[in-house]
């Protein structure tokens, strides 16, 4: 991870390298785009993996599914590491 790190040990989800577990503590965002992370199951309490990241998305496994999201959307996904 980089060093952008909360004081509370959460980070944006674009700062999980590839193959890294975490744990969605927080979905920020508004209106459509909350809902719709939320309807792809980026809620509090899911794992999360990075899969991989290419061209400014991420692809990420969350409930089994691999998602791509652009950074913008993948930064209002909070985590933090997985125990």
């Amino acid at each position: 991870m980089d060093d952008v790190v909360s004081a509370g040990g959460t980070y944006p989800l674009p700062l999980l390298h590839g193959g890294e577990e975490a744990v969605i503590v927080k979905v920020g965002g508004r209106g459509e785009l909350h809902h719709r992370l939320e309807a792809l199951g980026f809620v509090e309490g899911a794992s999360v993996i990075v899969v991989s990241e290419a061209a400014g998305n991420l692809i990420v496994e969350v409930k089994g599914t691999r998602v791509a999201l652009d950074r913008s959307a993948a930064s209002r996904i909070m985590a933090r590491a997985a125990a």
